[in-house]
């Protein structure tokens, strides 16, 4: 196997991600890096510190503060913040509402960066997130891009909240999602765009199995 084999896949909100980097992860015995989680604890501290987003000085030193490590446990990758298990907190709907707009802060960025390029440097990895095939990783051997129709994504996002107990409605999933998108899209640092040489792939009607598949005979030429 060719050594320090890195795949991106970038995408929209809800298009499904983190399933299909969990999957590719586990079948190739990668390492997997959810970015995403990674911007979301983030958010989760700004939210419970009540960082002025506005004040420079004030998330400087915030994420000065702020260690992330991910940890495997029954074949799922969980996220720590400060050595706390956040998993499940970091995906309710008042990070959701926050993480694009903490996200899209230049100072963010450029700490999430650096530490996701350490997690790549001496391992084959999956990351997914919005920039891992633009910036992150722009030498990454494969490199996809997911879509899905907007209606889908909201449908499965709400599907994904209430089976965890959360009460929103799919109107409000929908709004949120369509703010996402422009926000990610529009942001002056990392907007999500698709890398020239990424691969896209649409999942609005596909299953989870095909959509692996997919991403698997886009890695194979590398594993020889």
């Amino acid at each position: 196997m060719n050594k320090n084999i890195v795949v991106a896949i970038d995408g929209y909100s809800s298009c499904g991600k983190s399933t299909l980097a969990k999957a590719l992860a586990k079948k190739l015995h990668f390492i997997y890096v959810d970015s995403g989680a990674m911007y979301r604890a983030v958010t989760l501290y700004f939210l419970r510190k009540k960082i002025d987003l506005s004040n420079a000085e004030q998330v400087e030193q915030a994420l000065q503060d702020i260690h992330l490590n991910f940890h495997s446990r029954d074949y799922q990758t969980h996220i720590t913040l400060n050595d706390e298990e956040v998993s499940n907190e970091i995906r309710q709907m008042p990070v959701s509402e926050k993480v694009s707009e903490v996200s899209a802060l230049k100072i963010v960025r450029e700490e999430m960066v650096k530490q996701q390029q350490r997690m790549g440097k001496s391992k084959n990895v999956v990351m997914d997130g919005r920039d891992i095939g633009t910036v992150v990783f722009s030498y990454a051997q494969v490199k996809i891009f997911m879509t899905a129709d907007p209606k889908i994504r909201a449908e499965r996002r709400f599907k994904e909240l209430k089976a965890k107990g959360e009460t929103v409605t799919l109107e409000e999933i929908f709004e949120n999602l369509a703010h996402r998108d422009y926000q990610d899209t529009t942001r002056k640092e990392s907007p999500l765009k698709r890398a020239k040489d990424a691969i896209v792939l649409d999942n609005t009607t596909i299953n989870r199995e095909q959509q692996l598949e997919f991403a698997l005979e886009r890695v194979r030429p590398f594993l020889i």
